[in-house]
């Protein structure tokens, strides 16, 4: 198995060494490391500089596009049979790689593979909320609350993610959360229950803890898998549809309680639209 990792990247100068040193410290080494630079203002080129006499290493720059267009981009320059990704705030355990390929040879068929993960808040290890459960039970009903699945854990076949040509550019939170998805309600996917990732927050300008938009977002991904049809299965299609009534009614009340018109106008029109 040789993979190639996607490290998408924006003002992270200051942890995306421990990111790409993370990768240099796996005891797999089939890899390349594509880091994409989705249009930063810092000095994170002068960081990765260093780095890039090693062969296996490429940087990419783009104009700031969001962090969907960036993986999207690495991805269109990677070869690999397999991807994997990292997020520039996060790091990998030295084991990560090995421990998915042992579990692929075990599991041929198993094109997705993720695991769980430490999170670490203000240098600290915590526990994360019981509703992240990780564990393989039930989880295409769990994943529809939240995202269960962090990037930084996936190893995944190039040709699973071209199914749904990869991470949705028109999102610019929750895109994770809409590929996974997908994902969930065609294949089986498999599950490490080692921690294989230090998964870091706390950042101010961290898209994920914009958290007053994140149910929107994936009440519109919802709305548009089940348009686009990606299950017939009458199951699955209840259990979404329960998901988009939960949240659209919470998200409603609160749009009109902020006098947000527009953004309530919006996903009337989504809601009103047909499923």
């Amino acid at each position: 198995m040789f993979i190639d990792i996607i490290i998408p990247t924006y003002n992270r100068s200051r942890t995306i060494i421990r990111a790409i040193e993370s990768v240099l410290g796996q005891t797999y080494k089939d890899y390349n490391l594509i880091i994409v630079d989705d249009g930063s203002t810092d000095d994170t080129k002068d960081i990765v500089k260093p780095y890039l006499e090693k062969k296996n290493i490429h940087y990419l720059f783009q104009k700031n596009k969001g962090v969907s267009a960036a993986r999207n981009y690495g991805i269109e320059h990677s070869s690999s049979e397999w991807i994997a990704f990292l997020d520039s705030d996060d790091e990998w355990l030295s084991h990560k790689l090995e421990k998915q390929n042992q579990f692929h040879l075990l599991n041929p068929k198993i094109n997705f593979i993720h695991s769980n993960e430490n999170w670490i808040r203000n240098g600290m290890r915590v526990n994360a909320p019981k509703k992240f459960d990780k564990s393989n039970d039930r989880i295409l009903e769990r994943s529809l609350a939240t995202c269960l699945i962090s990037p930084s854990t996936v190893l995944m076949k190039r040709e699973l993610g071209s199914q749904f040509n990869f991470f949705n550019e028109e999102m610019t939170i929750c895109e994770d959360y809409d590929l996974w998805l997908k994902i969930l309600l065609k294949e089986e996917v498999g599950f490490i229950s080692d921690y294989l990732i230090n998964k870091y927050g706390g950042h101010e300008d961290q898209l994920s803890t914009m958290y007053d938009a994140m149910d929107y977002w994936r009440v519109k991904s919802l709305i548009n898998i089940l348009n686009e049809k990606h299950t017939d299965d009458e199951v699955k299609r209840k259990l979404i549809e329960d998901e988009i009534e939960k949240k659209s009614s919470i998200l409603l009340k609160g749009l009109q309680k902020h006098n947000q018109i527009q953004r309530y106008n919006e996903l009337l029109s989504l809601l009103n639209g047909p499923k």
